[in-house]
């Protein structure tokens, strides 16, 4: 695994923590620190694929990036490639849960509920799941109709907040 390395305008790709050490080191801002090289080494070590923040010093951060690319020409090219691929999964996301197909959903949704507190009188959000079977035509007006039932019922806080469709507080199942 490669790391890109980025801070402000220099960038590189490196294929080891000591290559990255040794471009860090070699930009005037920066001062290697202890900190700094074992936060670098446990994330090379580490299973995480997402970007790393690595602290330089109050409010100055350089980014880390693993990447199987062998160059920083290569490294730009899947990127911008690799946006496209993900444009292309939330569009088929998308058109799933627009997607006719009539009949029964079992749905849930765990939204946050405003609940008052008698003995103080003050406010505050509570999970609240709700589970129910909706006959609809499509996924998307399943998850309407249980958003309108909640919102016009009495007993929920008109400042309650709900999740959106693509979250994973919303689960849904056709069941024909």
């Amino acid at each position: 695994m490669n790391l890109y390395i980025r801070y402000f305008d220099d960038e590189t790709l490196v294929y080891s923590v000591d290559e990255a050490l040794e471009f860090l080191s070699s930009l005037e801002d920066v001062e290697i620190s202890e900190e700094m090289v074992n936060e670098l080494e446990n994330f090379m070590a580490s299973s995480a694929m997402y970007p790393k923040h690595i602290k330089v010093r109050a409010r100055s951060f350089f980014i880390a990036i693993k990447t199987t690319a062998n160059t920083l020409e290569e490294f730009k090219a899947k990127g911008m490639s690799q946006g496209k691929v993900e444009k292309t999964a939330q569009k088929e996301a998308l058109a799933q849960y627009s997607r006719y197909q009539p009949g029964w959903y079992a749905a849930k949704i765990v939204f946050k509920r405003v609940i008052m507190l008698p003995e103080t009188q003050k406010f505050h959000y509570v999970d609240t799941p709700f589970v129910c079977k909706v006959k609809a035509d499509s996924t998307q007006e399943c998850y309407e109709k249980v958003l309108g039932h909640l919102r016009e019922r009495q007993d929920i806080d008109p400042r309650s907040q709900f999740p959106s469709i693509k979250s994973a507080n919303f689960e849904w199942e056709y069941l024909g």
